[in-house]
C-alpha cells in the first residue's frame, strides 16, 4: 500500500500547521499554559512546571521538520505520541470525573472544559498520522500538486477551526441552554 504525495503533503502540511499553531500559542502565554499543564495532575507538580515549556516546543520542532522527507521518519512518531499523550492526559482527567479541567486548547484569554470528543479528536489526528507513514509513491510533484495541497491545507484547516468551535464552544453553550448537562 503506497500514498500518493499530494496526500501526503496535505496530511503532514495540515497536521504541521495544527502543532505549529498549537505551539505559538502556548509560548505567548506560557505562565498560563504552565499552570493548565500543572492541573491535569499526571506528572507531579514540580516537574510539570519545570518541563512546561518543553511541550511547545516539542511542538513546533515536529511543525518544522514533519514536512520535510529528510525529518519526517523521526517526526511522525513524535507527533503521534504527542497526540496519544494528549488524549490520554484527557481521557485520564475525564475517568477521575475533573471535566471542569481547562483543555488549554482555546486561545489565550479563554477557556474550554475538556470533553471525551477531543480524546477522538485526537484518534482521528493518529490515524491520520498512520496514514502518512506509508510510503509515498516517487512520482514528480507539479504545480497543480502544490496548489491542490495549499488548497487542501488551508481547506483542513477551516474544517478543523469550525468543528472545533462546533464541539467546543456552541455545543456545550446550547446544552446549557436547553438544561442538559454535557
Amino acid at each position: 500500500m503506497s500514498l500518493d504525495p499530494a496526500f501526503g503533503y496535505l496530511i503532514v502540511g495540515g497536521i504541521a500547521l495544527l502543532f505549529a499553531i498549537a505551539g505559538c500559542h502556548k509560548l505567548r502565554s506560557l505562565a498560563l499554559f504552565t499552570e493548565v499543564f500543572a492541573a491535569y495532575r499526571v506528572l507531579p507538580d514540580v516537574w510539570a512546571r519545570r518541563s512546561a515549556w518543553l511541550i511547545p516546543g516539542v511542538e513546533l520542532a515536529i511543525a518544522v521538520t514533519l514536512p520535510w522527507a529528510a525529518t519526517r521518519r523521526g517526526a511522525l512518531p513524535a507527533a503521534m505520541g504527542l497526540l496519544i499523550a494528549y488524549g490520554l492526559g484527557i481521557g485520564v482527567n475525564l475517568a477521575r470525573g475533573r471535566r471542569e479541567l481547562d483543555c488549554g486548547c482555546g486561545t489565550i484569554g479563554t477557556r474550554r472544559a475538556i470533553a471525551g470528543w477531543m480524546v477522538w479528536r485526537n484518534v482521528l489526528l493518529l490515524l491520520a498520522l498512520a496514514t502518512a507513514a506509508l510510503p509515498w509513491i516517487s512520482r514528480p510533484f507539479d504545480g497543480a500538486d502544490v496548489l491542490t495541497v495549499a488548497g487542501g491545507v488551508a481547506a483542513f484547516a477551516v474544517l478543523y477551526v469550525a468543528i472545533d468551535q462546533l464541539l467546543g464552544e456552541v455545543s456545550p453553550k446550547a446544552m446549557r441552554l436547553s438544561g442538559r448537562t454535557s
